[in-house]
């Protein structure tokens, strides 16, 4: 019997481009959750990888595929043979204010709705994920700081871990949102305390962030602190801004990245 009180899964006379809509029910939101799946075409494995995509401040679940083409960059390089087939789980963040900031505040768990209910209703709903037990994580700007972190937290879950365009700390917060997260544990609040506190454990890390994004000297400084601490990662600059147009080009490095990690 499933756990989740009340599920919705899209119709396939209505579907496109291979994209799917879950819904579920979760105390842990409490409510219900949006979930769009890309899953690709013509597959009959019940064991496909999930890659969970966290979405930044002000989005939704509609937000990666919809603004960034993920499901279409995933599928262009797949066809093209240079990555294994894979779904994309792109969850809301909970749908807190302007951003959950995928924490436990507020009486919501929102750490737990990416971590547990996000997965579990993959496998519930998408035949091809049923019996998946490969999972990676990556995320954009508050999702990247999301993903990032979860991905420390709950390393013995994730095979990889991805961020662009990173917020690194909570304290960043308020160069996108007005509202005010508190009683927050401190390990929780940092991406370098989290991955410090699991160090022996990390699963593969990268991050990538635009050379005029706002966040560039906090995702340098990661950087920086990430290799004094001698936590093994890779780290990348390119050209570009805080915007959409970097994220859906540079999807494309962290979905290479998590083929690597899953082989």
């Amino acid at each position: 019997m499933s756990r989740f009180a009340t599920t919705q899964l899209s119709s396939p006379d209505y579907e496109c481009n291979n994209l799917r809509c879950i819904t579920v029910k979760t105390p842990n939101l409490p409510g219900r959750g949006d979930i769009n799946v890309f899953v690709p075409p013509g597959l009959e494995q019940t064991n496909l990888p999930i890659v969970t995509l966290l979405h930044g401040v002000y989005g939704s679940s509609w937000a990666w595929a919809l603004r960034g083409a993920a499901h279409l960059t995933a599928w262009q390089l797949i066809e093209s043979g240079e990555i294994q087939p894979m779904i994309l789980a792109m969850p809301s963040d909970g749908l807190w204010q302007d951003g959950s900031f995928y924490l436990n505040h507020h009486g919501y768990d929102f750490e737990k709705w990416i971590v547990e209910d996000v997965p579990d209703a993959v496998r519930l709903l998408i035949p091809q994920a049923a019996e998946s037990t490969q999972q990676c994580i990556a995320g954009l700007s508050m999702g990247g700081f999301g993903a990032m972190r979860i991905g420390a937290k709950y390393p013995n879950r994730y095979l990889g871990i991805s961020g662009l365009s990173a917020i690194t700390h909570l304290n960043q917060a308020h160069h996108f949102t007005a509202e005010v997260i508190e009683d927050i544990h401190p390990t929780d609040q940092s991406i370098l305390e989290t991955m410090r506190k699991n160090k022996a454990h990390l699963p593969p890390v990268r991050f990538d962030c635009g050379s005029d994004d706002l966040l560039i000297e906090y995702n340098r400084q990661l950087h920086h602190d990430l290799t004094a601490s001698g936590i093994d990662h890779h780290y990348a600059e390119h050209p570009g801004k805080h915007e959409w147009s970097y994220w859906a080009e540079h999807l494309k490095d962290t979905l290479r990245f998590f083929d690597t990690c899953m082989k």
